[in-house]
């Protein structure tokens, strides 16, 4: 499949490796991220459009939150190991994200804005940070100001 995203590339080279060294962390999350980028390529290429990066980063975003969701659930019900498996491949594939924007930057950016209305802030930070921070974290700061 070809693809913009040098991300997803990466992905795969990374899978690639995890099975060549039997990673069974990086073997459970790795399909999961691949598959889920490729539904949404195809779903992008009926629109005539490609698989970008910030296309991967928001997949590994809400991913990484299925695994926190996840992964509280076996706590509570006392699945510690599965807790640590599933915490593991969250910060795992973590790492492939960029850098998030702290609460003080993200305050610092809304401060640089004429207009400060929710709507217009939170089009601006999906505009240009996406993939970059947490949206709920951007609505949480604004209504705090």
């Amino acid at each position: 499949m070809d693809t913009t995203s040098e991300l997803f590339q990466t992905l795969k080279k990374e899978n690639m490796q995890a099975l060549k060294d039997k990673d069974m962390m990086k073997r459970g999350i790795l399909p999961v991220v691949i598959n889920k980028c490729m539904q949404q390529s195809i779903e992008l290429k009926a629109a005539s459009k490609e698989l970008t990066d910030n296309d991967v980063f928001q997949i590994i975003s809400k991913t990484q939150k299925e695994l926190s969701d996840e992964a509280e659930l076996f706590k509570k019900a006392g699945r510690d190991e599965k807790y640590e498996e599933l915490m593991a491949q969250h910060k795992y594939i973590g790492g492939f994200l960029p850098k998030q924007l702290s609460e003080a930057e993200i305050r610092d950016i809304i401060n640089k804005l004429d207009d400060k209305s929710i709507p217009s802030v939170m089009k601006h930070f999906k505009a240009n940070y996406q993939g970059k921070c947490d949206m709920k974290l951007v609505n949480n700061v604004l209504k705090s100001m």
